[in-house]
């Protein structure tokens, strides 16, 4: 990986400057060299693969990728059953991941990633500077300028993909005597002791899980109950592979799970002291432990940004965004990877978008790179058109088999225009909520996929016309197939909403 540790893009003025090494910056990286747009990209880290040179703790992730599916691997189909391989055009940089798996369980381990993003970069020849630590940002004219460990870096725009990693602890007292989930030790250092953890998210059911074999007492707190993801038919709350400790807990196997606020911790007679006030009933109750690690979460780490006039919010700092991923309030900066949580979409039924995770920002990072190129550098995206026949079936097949909108679910959508003399073109994959609200658009429609937390995933579709949207929802299927007769009938009815006699002409039903 000579290519990788040389010294490229030295302190200078570039059209943009890329911050990062993880997911986010590889692929933001990668689409915009494909789109002809010059960039330089910078990192403190001294390899790529961002978060995952460090965790999860308890090394093994919590997204999958099979290696035997249903669709060929390779395909863009594929995508939707490997989420942790990066986007590519060139098929010798898709779906390396599966490649790398030792076969033992189809959540790959840390390792297993790392490498994985590690080939990434070498084979698409992404270059980066590394060890070049971003330390201050400021405005001169129309340009920012990136103060960094290196020296200055000026530039028109900037994307900042640096995660979400930034320990936080709240400012409970006697929290100085608490690890945090990122320093948390090798597993069998916690052999025979009490350990109390703070918080019940997914960092703290990991832990609970990875110590199961090796702590004699656990208990697990935080004022609210936990939420499990077999409840919300989502990714939103604890994920199924984290739940021994709660089950041991429910039949009494020695774990304990408390919906309990934290007074105050303190040191007594060689142990640690938690006091709670529980939430059920205010009542008071101490619990001794021998450790006690504060699994509260991470937060951006975003600099001077909000005195440039970032607008930040939320416990994770998260910088507030336009659906394009840009800063609402500093127009030129972009961010991608997991801080695009931070745009949530929609959020119908309360479900946010998987952003946060690889297998949905590699998405957002392909759209922000063909965003950026065309609004500031004149790179007009294809639009090819589409016969009308074939328009009924190319939406069938993406919402049974397209990834974007099967990992994005009422974030991202394929759209289509159609203009006065029923010219039909694929204008490619949008953020949903800019679709909505672009009532200046041309005629359409918006295609997605949604979800109600039901454990139903269905169909709809959003009209356009003459500015205004209206919505369509398709019936869901108990095997997610969209491509049956019911679901075409269903659809050219909508299409003909929108098409003079679609439904007679072009569906085949007449």
């Amino acid at each position: 990986m000579a290519e990788l540790t040389s010294r490229p893009f030295p302190p200078g003025d570039y059209p943009i400057v890329v911050v990062g090494s993880g997911p986010g910056a590889l692929s933001t990286s990668y689409w915009l060299r494909r789109l002809g747009i010059d960039h330089a990209v910078i990192s403190a880290d001294d390899e790529p693969g961002g978060m995952f040179r460090k965790w999860p703790f308890f090394q093994r992730l919590l997204s999958w990728t099979k290696p035997y599916s249903p669709v060929q691997r390779g395909t863009r189909e594929y995508e939707r059953y490997d989420w942790n391989s990066l986007l590519a055009e060139e098929p010798e940089h898709r779906s390396l991941m599966p490649d790398l798996m030792d076969g033992t369980s189809y959540f790959p381990s840390r390792p297993e990633m790392q490498h994985n993003l590690e080939l990434f970069a070498e084979r698409a020849e992404i270059e980066i500077r590394y060890g070049c630590r971003w330390q201050a940002t400021r405005a001169d004219g129309d340009r920012f300028v990136l103060e960094t460990s290196d020296g200055e870096y000026r530039c028109r725009y900037a994307v900042f993909a640096v995660g979400v990693a930034e320990p936080w602890r709240p400012n409970t007292p006697g929290i100085e005597l608490t690890a945090h989930y990122g320093e948390t030790r090798s597993a069998e250092t916690y052999a025979g002791k009490r350990v109390f953890l703070i918080g019940k998210q997914n960092s703290g059911f990991e832990l609970a899980s990875g110590l199961l074999p090796w702590a004699r007492q656990i208990v697990l707190a935080s004022p609210r109950p936990a939420t499990l993801s077999v409840n919300t038919n989502s990714l939103a709350g604890i994920r199924a592979r984290y739940l021994q400790p709660y089950e041991d807990h429910a039949i009494g196997g020695g774990v304990g799970i408390l919906n309990a606020s934290i007074d105050r911790i303190e040191r007594a007679e060689g142990a640690l002291q938690v006091h709670l006030q529980r939430t059920e009933d205010a009542s008071e109750l101490i619990v001794e432990a021998d450790e006690v690690i504060a699994a509260t979460g991470f937060t951006s780490p975003l600099q001077d940004l909000e005195a440039l006039g970032v607008t930040i919010f939320g416990q994770s700092r998260l910088p507030a965004l336009t659906p394009w991923w840009e800063s609402a309030s500093v127009p030129g900066l972009y961010f991608a990877g997991t801080i695009g949580q931070a745009a949530a979409g929609l959020k119908k039924h309360g479900l946010p978008a998987n952003s946060g995770a690889v297998h949905g920002a590699r998405y957002n990072a392909r759209t922000l790179a063909r965003r950026i190129a065309r609004v500031h550098f004149g790179v007009e995206p294809d639009r090819p058109a589409i016969a009308p026949a074939d328009l009924l079936p190319m939406l069938l097949a993406e919402l049974t088999r397209g990834p974007e909108v099967w990992h994005q679910r009422s974030y991202l959508a394929r759209t289509i225009s159609v203009d006065a003399q029923c010219l039909i073109r694929d204008e490619g994959i949008e953020p949903l909520s800019h679709y909505l609200d672009d009532t200046a658009g041309p005629d359409g429609l918006a295609a997605t996929l949604e979800a109600d937390g039901t454990g139903a995933i269905y169909p709809c579709i959003y009209l356009r016309r003459s500015g205004q949207v209206e919505e369509r929802l398709m019936t869901p299927h108990p095997l997610l197939d969209y491509e049956t007769p019911d679901a075409r009938r269903q659809l050219a009815e909508i299409l003909g909403e929108l098409l003079p006699s679609y439904e007679s002409v072009y569906s085949g039903t007449s």
